[in-house]
């Protein structure tokens, strides 16, 4: 049976849940404030309902005992996101329960409030990085508090689905406003001049180069381009088949997991001048393996150390260094190259649709988000062609000097 008591404005329910094992009385409580528009007899009525609705939910275990964030968090770990999540999303929520933890690891769940929550995005947003020298200490950036609370939300979203709490306290929470970066892109007279200097490389960093030419062409991630076997190409119909990404860390070393997303598991068409620069590497590979004999280990992957196993993740960032400094070009990083391939498609009028489809994305909106710029500049572009549609012709004819109103 629920007790209730009037404490100021709002009302405590109590609901006696009998004994843990060490024989400790259980009780679970929950605050109920009417609206100030409602009459005596409408509070009476629906702090009943409230009283009856709170009893049965902690009758059918939907209400948390008196565990604590960090402790159910753990379980969290063990029982979801290790089964489910991939592990670079399970190394950034690490990370993220360190500065968790310190702050409302030890608050129970059930008295963990959106105010609670919106305290700990003040505090963070007042945090200096780590491992900073005290006078280079900046604040920690809006993305790092996101992921923070993007942590402390899907903990407590498994909460919910347990029937251990009734919501997540996360869902009203305001974070800082994220200011994306102007990214880094090769220009198109870049690329260009990047190809041409590939011809001097091949002969020594062969792997490299064509990296970085599929890179160009198809937009693939890092880790897809390195995941990539033999098996996955239909050099008849010119088809490549994205099924895996190869990835490292510093607790598994180098691994293989699927894309990043279902959406990520593709198949995309080559140009002609891309599949005969696969089949021309293709030899080149079969005679490494000839000439190292037994020494060969064989993965049937295209991107290798010299003796066959997995590229390192962190080699390809190191050649395009070595090779934007000796040649004297500018250095952006290897993602850069999607956004290239990302932004040519864009600009030579492909649909967002099949933008979204030939990278990967889970959808739409997020190529949209990400390559915004790129869809207002065609977009221009699309406005100026209905100009030099209408003017362009009739100002180079008997008038050349007349110009549109």
């Amino acid at each position: 049976m629920a007790t209730i008591r009037k404490r100021g404005n709002s009302y405590q329910i109590r609901v006696s849940c009998g004994y843990d094992t060490s024989g400790n009385h259980v009780e679970q409580s929950m605050t109920w404030k009417p609206d100030k528009n409602m009459t005596e007899k409408q509070i009476q009525k629906e702090l009943n309902r409230q009283a009856v609705m709170f009893e049965q939910a902690c009758a059918n275990g939907q209400v948390t005992t008196a565990v604590k964030f960090q402790d159910f968090a753990e379980q969290w770990f063990k029982e979801y996101a290790e089964i489910k999540l991939k592990t670079q999303t399970i190394r950034c929520y690490r990370w993220a329960s360190k500065r968790t933890y310190k702050e409302i690891g030890h608050l129970r769940m059930d008295k963990i409030t959106t105010r609670t929550i919106q305290r700990f995005v003040t505090h963070l947003t007042q945090e200096k990085r780590q491992n900073a020298k005290a006078e280079d200490a900046t604040p920690l950036a809006p993305k790092t508090i996101k992921n923070c609370i993007s942590f402390v939300s899907t903990v407590f979203d498994y909460a919910v689905k347990q029937q251990m709490i009734t919501s997540n306290p996360c869902k009203n929470v305001t974070l800082p406003t994220i200011i994306q970066k102007e990214r880094e892109v090769y220009t198109v007279e870049e690329i260009r001049q990047m190809l041409d200097l590939f011809e001097t490389e091949k002969s020594e960093k062969r792997q490299y180069v064509l990296f970085f030419t599929m890179a160009i062409f198809t937009g693939l991630r890092r880790g897809e381009l390195l995941g990539l076997e033999w098996k996955d190409f239909d050099f008849e119909n010119h088809l490549v088949h994205v099924c895996r990404s190869s990835l490292w860390t510093k607790e598994k070393g180098m691994y293989t997991d699927t894309p990043k997303t279902k959406s990520s598991i593709r198949i995309l068409k080559l140009p002609d001048g891309l599949i005969a620069e696969l089949l021309e590497y293709k030899d080149w590979q079969e005679s490494c393996k000839a000439e190292l004999g037994d020494k060969w280990i064989e993965t049937d992957r295209l991107f290798t150390k010299w003796n066959g196993e997995p590229m390192h993740n962190r080699s390809p960032y190191k050649f395009l260094e070595a090779f934007c400094k000796r040649h004297n070009m500018r250095f952006c990083n290897v993602h850069s190259f999607r956004h290239f391939n990302a932004s040519a498609m864009i600009l030579n009028g492909v649909d967002v649709k099949t933008v979204q489809t030939c990278l990967g994305h889970s959808a739409a909106t997020t190529t949209m988000q990400i390559y915004l710029h790129s869809f207002q500049e065609a977009q221009a572009r699309a406005m100026d062609s209905v100009a030099d549609c209408i003017y362009g012709s009739y100002a180079t004819d008997s008038n050349p000097d007349k110009k549109p109103a």
